[in-house]
C-alpha cells in the first residue's frame, strides 16, 4: 500500500530529475553552439589574417617560406591552430607545424573541395582532412588572392580539434552533474523531512480513527501550530466529528437504558398483577381493580410507543412541511386542549387561570403539532402541579410574534436542571430514580423548533412556565 509519504517523495523526486535532465541538456546545447560559433569564427579570423600575410609574401607565383614561416608560426600559435598553405593547384607547401621539411608537403587537396573553396572564398567543414590529421577538426578554408589580379593563387586551410573546443562542454558538464548530485542528495533529505511531518498528523488520524472504532471514544488528533493549514482544518474536523459521535454514542446509550427501565416498569407492574390474579394470590373481588392497574399501565406502554414512534418520525424532517401549514385561532386550540383535562382538574382540585385575548389570535402552522405541543405542556403542568394548586395559561401578541406561556405551581426545578428538561428522559433526581419528565419535552422541544420558533423554561418562587413561541398572522 502506497504511502503520503512514498507517493510525494517519487513525485517529487521523478519532477526534480526531469527538471535537471531537462535543464541540464538545454544548458549543455547552448554551450556547445556558443563554443562552436565562437571556435569558427576565430578560425575564419585566423584564416583570413594568414591568407592576407601569405599574399604580402606572395612573389612570382610562389611563397617565400623563408620569410613567411615566422609569421605563419606566431599567428598559429597565439590562434591555438593549425595551418597548411596550398597552391593554386590545390598542393600542399607549408605547415605550420614543420615549415621546413613537413611529412605533408607535396599532398594534394581535392579538387573539388579546392574549387568549392575558390568559388565560395570562405568554406567552414566538420570532420577528418585525410593525409593531414586523423582526429576530428572544424576546419575553415579560404583562397589567398593576388593583391593586383584578385586572382586565386593558393588557398590557406585551418584547423583545430573538436575535442580541443569541447574540453571546457566537458569541464562544465562535469561541474553540472557534481551540483546536480549534490541538488538531488539536499532535496531528498528535504523532501523526507518534509513528507514525513506532513504525513505525521495523517497517521497520528489514522490510529485515532483506528481507535475510535474500537471503542475508545475519547481518541482524538493533536496537531502542531506548524502544521500546514489544510491539516490543521482535516485535525478540527475530525475532533469534532470525534465529539459529536461520542455525545451520540452516550445519548445512544442513555436512551437504551431509559428505554429499558421506562419499559421494564409496566411490564413488571402487569406482569405482577396478571400473575397474581391467575394464581389466586389477588382474591376475585380485588380483581377488577387490579385489571384498571393493568389497563392504566398498557396504555401508558401505548402512550411511550407512540412517543418513540413520534421521535424517529421528527428526526426524519428537519422543518414541518409546508402543506401541514395551516391558518388557525391559537385561543381556540389552546382551549379545546384545556378541556381535557378537566377531570384531571377536578381530581385534584386545581385552580385554572387563564389570560387569553378578547380577539381571535391567528398563526400558520401545524394545528395538529401545536395541540399536541399544548396537550404535554399542560399534562406536565397537571401532574406536577399540587392538589388545590393553581394553573396559569397565557397567550400574548408581541412585535409579530405570539407568545403562548403554560405554567403550574409547584417545586421548583432546580437551575441546574432547567437546561437538562428538554432532553429524552431526563430524571429530577437520578440518584433516587425520582419523577421523570418522560418524552414528553422532547417532543415539544422539537415541535416547535421544526416550526422555526423557540420554547423556553422559567422556575422560581414555586411556579414554573414553559413559553413558545408561534408567528402571528392576524
Amino acid at each position: 500500500m502506497k504511502t503520503t509519504f512514498g507517493r510525494t517523495f517519487f513525485a517529487v523526486a521523478f519532477l526534480l530529475l526531469a527538471v535537471l535532465l531537462l535543464v541540464g541538456a538545454s544548458f549543455q546545447m547552448l554551450v556547445r553552439n556558443l563554443l562552436v560559433r565562437q571556435t569558427e569564427n576565430k578560425l575564419q579570423e585566423d584564416c583570413a589574417t594568414i591568407a592576407d600575410l601569405a599574399a604580402s609574401y606572395y612573389t612570382d607565383g610562389t611563397v617565400s617560406r623563408e620569410n613567411f614561416f615566422i609569421t605563419l608560426s606566431v599567428s598559429t600559435r597565439m590562434g591555438d591552430a593549425d595551418a597548411v598553405i596550398c597552391d593554386s593547384r590545390g598542393r600542399l607547401v607549408l605547415c605550420s607545424d614543420s615549415p621546413l621539411g613537413c611529412a605533408h608537403q607535396g599532398m594534394v587537396v581535392a579538387d573539388a573541395y579546392r574549387q568549392r573553396v575558390f568559388a565560395e572564398g570562405l568554406v567552414c567543414t566538420t570532420g577528418q582532412v585525410q593525409g593531414l590529421y586523423d582526429d576530428t577538426r572544424y576546419v575553415v578554408g579560404m583562397p589567398i588572392t593576388d593583391r593586383f589580379t584578385r586572382m586565386p593563387v593558393g588557398l590557406v586551410i585551418v584547423s583545430t580539434p573538436t575535442s580541443q573546443a569541447m574540453a571546457l562542454l566537458d569541464k562544465l558538464a562535469d561541474t553540472y552533474l557534481l551540483i546536480s548530485l549534490l541538488v538531488v542528495a539536499l532535496a531528498v533529505v528535504l523532501i523526507t523531512l518534509m513528507a514525513k511531518k506532513h504525513s505525521s498528523p495523517l497517521q497520528d488520524m489514522a490510529k485515532a480513527a483506528s481507535d475510535f472504532g474500537h471503542g475508545r471514544l475519547d481518541a482524538r488528533v493533536s496537531v502542531d501550530v506548524g502544521s500546514p493549514r489544510e491539516v490543521q482544518e482535516l485535525a478540527l474536523a475530525f475532533n469534532n466529528m470525534a465529539d459529536s459521535l461520542e455525545k451520540s454514542e452516550y445519548r445512544r446509550q442513555e436512551f437504551v437504558a431509559n428505554v429499558s427501565h421506562e419499559l421494564k416498569t409496566p411490564m413488571t407492574t402487569i406482569s405482577g398483577y396478571v400473575d397474581g390474579m391467575l394464581d389466586g394470590t389477588i382474591p376475585p373481588e380485588r380483581q377488577q381493580h387490579y385489571m384498571e392497574l393493568v389497563s392504566n399501565e398498557t396504555k401508558r406502554l401505548s402512550r411511550l410507543v407512540k412517543s418513540m414512534l413520534d421521535i424517529s418520525r421528527m428526526q426524519d424532517q428537519e422543518r414541518i412541511p409546508p402543506e401541514s401549514l395551516t391558518r388557525f385561532d391559537v385561543g381556540e386550540c389552546v382551549g379545546q386542549t384545556l378541556l381535557s383535562f378537566e377531570q384531571k382538574i377536578v381530581a385534584k382540585d386545581l385552580n385554572v387561570e387563564v389570560s387569553f385575548p378578547e380577539h381571535p389570535v391567528y398563526t400558520r402552522a401545524s394545528q395538529d403539532a401545536i395541540t399536541q405541543v399544548v396537550y404535554n405542556l399542560v399534562d406536565n403542568a397537571v401532574k406536577f402541579c399540587p392538589a388545590q394548586g393553581t394553573l396559569w395559561l397565557e397567550i400574548r401578541e408581541d412585535d409579530g410574534k405570539i407568545f403562548v406561556t403554560v405554567a403550574n405551581q409547584g417545586e421548583a426545578i432546580p437551575p441546574e436542571e432547567l437546561p437538562l428538561v428538554f432532553d429524552r428522559f431526563h430524571k429530577l433526581d437520578k440518584s433516587r430514580n425520582g419523577e421523570g419528565w418522560g418524552l414528553g419535552l422532547y417532543i415539544v422541544k422539537n415541535l416547535i423548533c421544526r416550526h422555526g420558533e423557540d420554547i423556553s423554561v422559567a422556575s422560581q418562587n414555586g411556579k414554573t412556565a414553559f413559553t413558545f413561541t408561534l408567528p402571528l398572522v392576524n
